[in-house]
């Protein structure tokens, strides 16, 4: 796998889906139907060295001819099994399945295709030496594995090889990214302040608002050209909003003076008093007073002179002042 570029390729761990090779290792992405996810490898059990335990050239020298025996002895039968394996490895690889033979990686497949084609080299080469082949003159020939089936055998294996579909290699998804910019509106705010020359209960717009605008930019990630996820890697406002002052009036206004009170004739005013016109007559009364009359004043007088209808009882020098 380290002679790969860099891409998709079946998972190690679950050939139904993809994992990314960066070119040294694998990676912790994986894709299955159209997604992606973030997903580690599972860690691995390393392997306990046994330098001081090597078994010697001689024993290896052994095992490999005591395994020949059978090989010899059972090498048609070794063959066909041999030839099942292989073919199912080779559908394995194309397909990136893991057939009955439950190859979780597609290493392991590489590595079990190329032992059942030794084997099936090796049993082949056996069986041409071994099993003997009697020719029209009596004389024992040597007939390759392949000389073994008969004529009706080779025919059908040949129309079935034939019609047997031509395998689909599975399409490596392509990873791609772009940048998307999004502009966005960004409202204005509003704000009062009270104003002493508005009258009471009005309302002026002093400063009007205005909207902003902000540009976000999304990085998005697709797989074959279909968008899997987004990211956000830019926030900036372009515009400040402006905000709206609106002004409340609070001035109210003064009630209006009273009416002034009908000055009476200057010629019947009483000199003796000022700022009001106080009756000339045999007594005057304070309006609204105990006295009998005939004549009353109605208000405030300062008293200039004598007082002589006796207006000012408390002596501070306005007559008819209330109590």
């Amino acid at each position: 796998m380290t002679t790969q570029p860099p891409g998709w390729y079946p998972d190690p761990v679950n050939a139904n889906r993809q994992r990314w090779w960066d070119g040294n290792a694998w990676g912790v992405h994986v894709a299955s139907n159209g997604t992606t996810r973030v997903e580690p490898l599972p860690p691995t059990t390393p392997t306990t060295a046994r330098a001081s335990r090597r078994m010697p050239v001689w024993a290896w020298i052994l095992i490999g001819a005591v395994a020949l025996i059978p090989i010899i002895l059972l090498s048609p039968v070794v063959a066909v099994i041999a030839l099942v394996v292989l073919i199912t490895g080779i559908v394995a690889l194309t397909r990136g399945t893991r057939t009955w033979l439950r190859l979780n990686s597609r290493k392991a497949a590489i590595a079990v295709t190329a032992a059942a084609a030794g084997v099936l080299l090796v049993t082949g080469s056996v069986s041409a030496a071994v099993l003997p082949n009697t020719g029209a003159g009596g004389k024992v020939e040597a007939a390759p594995f392949a000389e073994l089936r008969s004529p009706e055998d080779a025919q059908r294996s040949e129309e079935s090889r034939d019609a047997r579909p031509t395998p689909t290699p599975t399409p490596t998804p392509v990873a791609s990214t772009r940048d998307e910019v999004v502009t966005e509106v960004v409202p204005f705010t509003e704000t009062r302040v009270d104003d002493g020359a508005l009258p009471a209960g009005q309302t002026q717009v002093r400063t009007p608002g205005q909207n902003g605008e902000r540009s976000l930019t999304y990085r998005v990630h697709l797989l074959d050209g279909q968008e899997v996820s987004r990211e956000l890697i830019s926030d900036v406002i372009t515009t400040e909003p402006i905000t709206q002052v609106i002004a409340n009036g609070t001035y109210v206004a003064p009630p209006p003076p009273p009416a002034p009170a009908p000055a009476a004739p200057a010629g019947n005013c009483d000199s003796n008093y000022a700022d009001a016109c106080v009756p000339i007559d045999s007594d005057v009364d304070c309006a609204g007073g105990s006295g009998n009359g005939p004549s009353y004043f109605n208000g405030i007088a300062r008293v200039v002179g004598s007082d002589i209808y006796d207006l000012d009882r408390d002596g501070d020098g306005l007559a008819c002042e209330p109590y």
